[in-house]
């Protein structure tokens, strides 16, 4: 897939690319609800966003009403955009109408910030795809006012390293 147009937006944390596909994102669209517009929304601005717990000091993904640790009320987050694969399968036959452009990832990520996440690895060559990679999240405009993470490999080291 090739991006139509791309820009930089600089989050509380980190810098993620965005990349808009909306005239040409064949995909189904996610359903927006009163907790996942916020999180959607930003990733059209280019923040990835987890919640934190104020009570408890949890932080998840995804987005939920209550903390899932304390049922406290969680507050949003900017991630650094940053984790590591912790797991990941290679798709190689399209099981729905959309996704034809197998082979690609999907991996759950550890972000930096703790919580774990699923997503697609795209831009990234599938052999070169293992765990433990560093990986970088950017953001894809899927729709109007609707963005969706992804993520590449990654050239910078692991926290704390």
């Amino acid at each position: 897939m090739r991006p139509m147009t791309s820009e930089t937006v600089r989050g509380a944390q980190g810098t993620l690319e965005i990349v808009d596909v909306v005239d040409s994102w064949t995909k189904p669209v996610p359903d927006l609800d009163p907790v996942s517009t916020t999180y959607f929304r930003a990733a059209h601005d280019g923040t990835l966003l987890i919640q934190h717990c104020p009570a408890c000091g949890t932080r998840q993904h995804y987005p939920r009403l209550v903390c899932r640790h304390c049922a406290a009320t969680p507050e949003w987050e900017a991630a650094s955009g940053l984790g590591t694969v912790y797991t990941f399968t290679v798709v190689r036959q399209a099981g729905m109408p959309g996704f034809q452009d197998g082979p690609y990832v999907i991996a759950l990520i550890d972000l930096d910030e703790g919580p774990r996440m699923m997503g697609n690895i795209t831009d990234s060559p599938v052999d070169d795809v293992r765990i433990g990679a560093r990986v970088q999240a950017y953001q894809l405009r899927i729709a109007d006012g609707i963005g969706l993470p992804q993520w590449r490999l990654a050239a910078v080291s692991a926290p704390n390293a």
